[in-house]
């Protein structure tokens, strides 16, 4: 039976409890991370199936930069991101099968089975990526906005990026321009603090990443990112100097990933003490006891949510599976304008 996915509360946090957010939110975001979580749990097992090839990087432990901005932004604003970007399609609301069907390649996917892992897109969604080269986003994230600005929608788009990512020249041309023509997009840092397998520590002089943007007399500010509510509120308010005309803002989200960078990567360089003292400020259980204690939802309440995320997931899997791969006569659309390419006749 088919399961339809939760549509997101966006531009709909007026309406707010003595917690400073509606019930409808704090639903929204427990089973919108609870969906991330659960997925990437799955894409990890299937990966190691041999189901899943190639590159697969987890967001086990981040749900909360992806959730906390769907609901501190309006319809229409823009996301783009790096490679570890399956959960982003999936709190905008993409159905998650589609998104499996892309990690098996399949021609039902996302991106057709082309992209895989690392390219993930939907544009009905406003979600542009998805993109395997480090740092290569952030100039297309200001283009974007560059775009918004001079059609004047009063629309923005957020540009995630690892803590790896500031090291690029692309990070720092991006928001010296960005500052300069005053673009609606925020940079969103999702410093997870390691780069790979290399800590911040060992990379940079600067480790509060959030201060980089003082160079650019960029507003910037850090957030703690294993709370949703903190994320939502730094993005909130980042949006509305973009939406002014005020220009970008810099947000380093710290927050933390409970798996390796990728499928490959047995992340021997921290230690099981530093992760389980993550694991105990988890996101999605914070949002829980929030919800129970506040009487906002009951366990059995949220015993349905799992249960229709089971479904979703096992969902999602049955039609990757049965979906077909692209056929070969595929492989130069979407690549050439020109369909009748001398090169394709060939």
């Amino acid at each position: 039976m088919a399961t339809k996915t939760k549509s997101s509360p966006q531009g709909k946090t007026n309406v707010k409890s003595k917690l400073g957010f509606s019930k409808e939110t704090y639903m929204f975001w427990y089973e919108s991370m609870y969906l991330m979580r659960k997925f990437e749990e799955k894409s990890g097992q299937l990966y190691g199936q041999q189901k899943i090839r190639g590159f697969c990087h987890l967001y086990i432990g981040q749900e909360a930069c992806a959730a906390g901005a769907v609901t501190a932004l309006e319809k229409g604003d823009k996301y783009i991101t790096a490679y570890r970007d399956h959960a982003h399609p999936i709190a905008l609301g993409t159905h998650p099968k589609y998104i499996m069907a892309e990690l098996y390649g399949k021609e039902t996917g996302v991106s057709k089975g082309k992209g895989g892992s690392m390219h993930m897109f939907d544009k009905e969604k406003g979600f542009f990526g998805g993109h395997g080269i480090v740092g290569g986003q952030i100039p297309l994230g200001i283009g974007i906005a560059f775009a918004e600005q001079y059609n004047k929608t009063g629309k923005l788009c957020i540009t995630y990026m690892g803590d790896g990512a500031v090291r690029q020249g692309a990070f720092h041309e991006s928001l010296n321009l960005a500052m300069f023509y005053k673009l609606p997009v925020i940079f969103a840092i999702e410093n997870n603090g390691y780069a790979m397998g290399t800590s911040v520590q060992r990379t940079s002089n600067v480790t509060d990443l959030f201060t980089l943007g003082e160079a650019y007399d960029m507003p910037s500010g850090s957030v703690d990112a294993m709370q949703v509510e903190d994320v939502h509120q730094a993005i909130g308010e980042a949006a509305v100097r973009a939406r002014k005309g005020d220009g970008p803002t810099l947000l380093e989200l710290r927050t933390y990933r409970y798996k390796g960078h990728s499928m490959s990567d047995p992340a021997k360089y921290r230690t099981k003490e530093e992760l389980e003292a993550y694991k105990k400020r988890d996101p999605i259980e914070q949002v829980k006891d929030t919800i129970l204690k506040n009487k906002l939802a009951s366990a059995d309440d949220l015993n349905e949510i799992h249960k229709k995320v089971k479904e979703l997931v096992d969902e999602s899997v049955r039609f990757a599976e049965e979906s077909p791969y692209p056929v070969p006569e595929d492989v130069y659309k979407d690549v050439y304008a020109e369909e009748d390419y001398p090169f394709i006749k060939d």
